[in-house]
């Protein structure tokens, strides 16, 4: 067998096995009970987005693993902070405010969960405006998040068009929280180059450079282009040997691996030289990684090896 069928066969089968890739496959079957509920709204963002003076209003919410608070609560509490504010970001917008939801047996044993959210809120400079706290007998601290920003222009989940560049922007400048397939590029950068590198986004979306685009989050590169190629009702081509990485990451971990700040971006080919500009100017790895098609299927591509892969559960 070619050596680059070999890989991808390889890639798949690790990527089929994945629970994070699988549930954003079946996101749809996830929020379908909230469809009917939203109105004129659109389900399947990064954030809820609320027309508002001649603007958005961004409203979205993380709720985080109950073994990821109680194992590790100060980066629980730093990470409630950063994917909300990750996800207003992938919207065009900027993040105004939080609030924290905790459930907790003793309000000192949620010190360190308290911790990690003021770093967080200091580092992005949002404030957390308050919340909902609760004293539980269940014995374990349970946090969730939410978000409010504002955009003048969209980046969504739901424009990407045929012919269009696929654009992959990510922060390597980082390392992996322990054997989590978390690449955190966020802890102790200075707070200036968070806030200016978030910003990035904003400046894209009202430059109108950016036709469609998403956060990735859980279920890594593939899960996340799985979600937006289902928003948009597009396939696309994604070259695997292309994709920028860190040095000695091994690809299939890459694949699934949540950077604290990673983009995927569906771009019209005569603005694809500035956008990948502005963030590489900026150290931020940003390169054409595939296209969008209008076939609907979600083609992998390892050198001359060509496979499709599902694009929902």
């Amino acid at each position: 067998m070619n050596s680059d069928f070999a890989t991808l066969s390889r890639l798949i089968g690790f990527l089929r096995a994945q629970a994070g890739v699988l549930d954003k496959l079946a996101i749809t079957r996830a929020f379908a009970p909230a469809q009917p509920l939203a109105g004129a709204i659109k389900i399947g963002d990064d954030c809820a987005a609320i027309p508002d003076n001649g603007g958005f209003l961004l409203f979205a919410g993380e709720g985080m693993l109950e073994s990821f608070v109680n194992d590790d609560p100060w980066f629980a509490g730093y990470s409630a902070v950063m994917v909300n504010v990750s996800d207003i970001a992938a919207m065009g917008g900027r993040a105004l405010a939080i609030v924290d939801i905790l459930w907790t047996p003793e309000l000192e044993q949620a010190n360190a969960i308290w911790e990690g959210i003021t770093a967080a809120s200091q580092a992005y400079g949002v404030p957390v405006v308050g919340g909902h706290t609760t004293i539980t007998r269940s014995g374990k601290n349970f946090l969730a998040a939410a978000v409010l920003g504002r955009a003048q222009h969209l980046i969504t989940s739901f424009d990407a068009k045929p012919g269009d560049d696929l654009l992959l922007a990510v922060d390597l400048r980082g390392k992996y929280q322990g054997d989590k397939p978390f690449w955190n590029a966020s802890v102790g950068a200075p707070a200036e180059r968070l806030q200016r590198d978030l910003d990035l986004l904003p400046a894209i979306a009202e430059k109108l450079w950016v036709r469609a685009g998403k956060d990735i989050s859980n279920g890594g590169i593939i899960g996340t282009l799985a979600m937006l190629l289902q928003c948009s009702n597009v396939g696309a081509e994604l070259w695997l040997d292309r994709i920028p990485r860190p040095d000695d990451v091994d690809l299939a971990r890459w694949l699934i691996s949540f950077p604290s700040f990673g983009f995927l971006f569906s771009v019209d080919p005569n603005q694809t030289a500035n956008v990948t500009a502005l963030f590489n100017d900026r150290q931020i790895a940003c390169t054409r990684v595939g296209t969008i098609t209008g076939s609907r299927a979600f083609a992998l591509v390892y050198g001359t090896a060509r496979e499709t892969f599902p694009v929902r559960a």
